[in-house]
């Protein structure tokens, strides 16, 4: 059985690219469902309701969020409303969410995950420790799929280690960069450092190239803005077994639209 997971969806390119290609893929990779990363999604910072419902409806199975929760300001209202999407676990337990959820389809239960790295972020509690609270909770006989969101290479890398074999699936997200060590790790947890991004990919990470290039020449503060043209979807499929809810392949994936002509 296989579950798409994929990359950061950046502004509205990365919605509608989402929307023309994440079908097919799931047809074409016989995927049962898909884990999908929203935190970008409105205007390049957070999501909203509305927004999580447009994803849905282009094939997402579940949302994954990261340091950008709470982007939009009516947001923090809605998610304790809204089934299949989860917050960074590690979150102080007062913040309105929830880090893990259980989702049904009509072949497989599995259940998402979504944590926040420390490394060059901002302060959060601990991911290990939040991800051991919340694999007590969780029922032991599903496959659990988990985006670790966070910046760090080898923070990425340690956490995987640290838990390969007791989840089916660990998957990095934020930094936008699809990254080329997907494998499966020894005791049978599918791993990647980074999905990549689902947006336009003549740009910074997503992002208007001048704003930004004035920032890096300046270090006079600048709007980003999301970019224009033609744009990429990038993430992992993994195939499992559902007897022993570890992973058999990973696979990274990549569609990337060709440029428009004049």
């Amino acid at each position: 059985m296989k579950i798409l997971m994929i990359g950061d969806v950046v502004g509205s390119p990365g919605r509608g690219v989402l929307k023309r290609e994440l079908p097919r893929l799931k047809a074409e990779k016989n995927a049962a469902a898909a884990v999908v990363n929203a935190e970008n999604c409105a205007a390049g910072s957070g999501i909203t309701a509305a927004l999580a419902a447009e994803i849905f409806a282009a094939g997402a199975d579940a949302i994954t969020l990261g340091d950008h929760t709470w982007g939009q300001k009516d947001f923090a209202g809605q998610i304790g409303g809204l089934e299949r999407i989860v917050r960074p676990a590690n979150y102080p337990p007062e913040c309105p969410g929830r880090g893990w959820c259980l989702v049904d389809t009509p072949t497989l239960r599995f259940a998402v995950v979504n944590l926040q790295g420390r490394v060059f972020m901002n302060p959060v509690d601990c991911p290990f420790k939040a991800l051991e609270r919340a694999l007590a909770e969780i029922p032991r006989n599903v496959p659990v799929f988990v985006d670790f969101h966070a910046e760090a290479t080898s923070e990425k890398m340690t956490f995987g280690y640290c838990f390969d074999g007791r989840v089916t699936a660990i998957a990095g997200t934020h930094t936008h960069v699809q990254t080329s060590d997907a494998r499966v790790l020894p005791k049978g947890t599918a791993y990647i450092t980074d999905l990549g991004m689902t947006g336009p990919y003549v740009s910074s990470i997503g992002r208007d190239l001048k704003p930004v290039t004035r920032k890096f020449m300046t270090g006079m503060p600048s709007r980003f803005e999301v970019a224009d043209g033609p744009c990429v979807l990038e993430g992992a499929a993994v195939e499992f077994d559902p007897s022993t809810r570890l992973a058999v392949s990973v696979e990274a994936v990549r569609v990337r639209e060709a440029p428009s002509r004049a």
